[in-house]
């Protein structure tokens, strides 16, 4: 298994100049591959391998006008001519239905507010004994190490973000980590907007809505910034508290995935969810508020972390019907709109919480155990049994059926 590691830079002044050269320099590579491949093309010339685009480079450096492309590490720009294979290879498997489709690669611009650059094990950068990260004709970096990497790294990519933040990016290869602890609870999650996500045990989690509770501070910042002049070091110093505001959002969404996600991990031994179409829920009038939930990086840090872990993880179908039918007893009672939150099954009576009633349909859906509660709010009427029916008052009538096998009342 692959996992990244980011961790934060703090670069010196005389270090941030030598990343930005280093940056540029990158690009201006990658710019020029491209080029090149996209002339040959439209001369109806054969495609430009990754070794005569090497040599090309090679014999750049020497020339004057690319002469300070000496003043970086060589690495940095062999991995450029390599990010542009990647990128005109996962056009193709698109073209030809292995993949997703993307575009074409284009051009990139000195105005991309996110730069990164990558080094080998051949650049010779290493992690110095004092905690620094030692980076060819870049120097010792400080960095901010908040857990150590399970194994040796044979990569690290320097990030900087829209909000002017460093960091060093390792993926390591792991094997699975010592499996938890065997446990006995089954879990179907119901992710929503109300709540973020309702457990079949009848647990629901609030949803932290980080977007909208920072939106009031996010239209002033923006505001500012469109007051600015375009081209001015003002407009650029609004622009870096904009990008800072968005992502303070973002890590906070972040830790609360990690946080819940772990908890649930830890908690139960299965763990089964729906698939959700979130790209076609993005295109409706929830749009905003289904970007601030953010489910697909949820899940996928239930999934990931369940296969290291040794617990399990299931993923139903988007088209289970898991709001239609009554977990009590199976009938399928049809579509409702969504303002309906509490429905009565019309078969057995029960009164069935919407979410609570969905979060049991996917756990019965991947094939897991749930608990009796289940997903009723309050018990149907119940019939009292043939035996115990009577007109002596005296006697006691039957226990409901939510007491009889031990769920309190509400």
């Amino acid at each position: 298994m692959q996992l990244r590691y980011s961790f934060r830079l703090y670069p010196s002044a005389g270090q941030r100049s030598a990343l930005a050269r280093a940056f540029g320099c990158a690009r201006v590579v990658f710019n020029d591959a491209l080029r090149v491949r996209e002339e040959a093309r439209a001369a109806g010339l054969p495609f430009v391998t990754s070794a005569e685009l090497s040599k090309r480079l090679t014999a750049a450096k020497r020339t004057p006008e690319r002469a300070w492309l000496g003043e970086v590490s060589a690495v940095v720009l062999q991995q450029s001519l390599r990010d542009l294979d990647t990128a005109y290879r996962n056009f193709f498997d698109g073209l030809k239905g292995k993949r997703p489709r993307m575009g074409a690669p284009r051009y990139k611009t000195k105005r991309d507010t996110r730069q990164s650059i990558r080094f080998t094990a051949n650049a010779a950068w290493r992690i110095t004994p004092g905690g620094k990260l030692r980076l060819p004709k870049i120097g010792d970096v400080k960095v901010k190490w908040s857990r150590t990497l399970p194994s040796v790294p044979s990569t690290v990519t320097v990030i900087k973000d829209s909000a002017g933040r460093y960091f060093a990016s390792f993926v390591v290869e792991t094997g699975p980590e010592e499996p938890l602890p065997q446990t006995t609870p089954e879990v179907g999650i119901d992710l929503g907007l109300g709540h973020f996500a309702v457990l079949s045990d009848g647990t629901k989690i609030d949803s932290p809505r980080f977007l909208r509770r920072a939106e009031k501070r996010l239209r002033k910042a923006q505001r500012e910034l469109s007051r600015k002049q375009k081209g001015s070091k003002n407009r650029d110093k609004a622009r870096t508290k904009v990008a800072r505001a968005h992502a303070k959002v973002a890590d906070a969404r972040r830790e609360f995935h990690h946080q819940l996600s772990t908890q649930l991990i830890r908690e139960n031994q299965a763990i089964a969810v729906e698939d959700l179409a979130v790209k076609g829920l993005a295109r409706t009038r929830l749009a905003k508020s289904v970007h601030d939930a953010g489910w697909s990086a949820f899940v996928s840090m239930l999934e990931y972390k369940a296969a290291r872990y040794g617990r399990t993880f299931i993923r139903i179908g988007r088209f289970e019907p898991t709001s239609q039918v009554c977990s009590v007893c199976g009938v399928k009672d049809g579509p409702k709109p969504l303002h309906v939150r509490t429905w009565t099954c019309s078969a057995c009576g029960a009164v069935l919480d919407r979410d609570i009633n969905a979060a049991v349909n996917v756990a019965k859906a991947a094939g897991l155990a749930v608990s009796a509660c289940g997903a009723q709010v309050r018990p149907g009427p119940v019939p009292a049994p043939r035996s115990e029916a009577g007109t002596h008052q005296e006697l006691p009538t039957a226990s409901p059926q939510w007491e009889q096998i031990g769920i309190p009342g509400l």
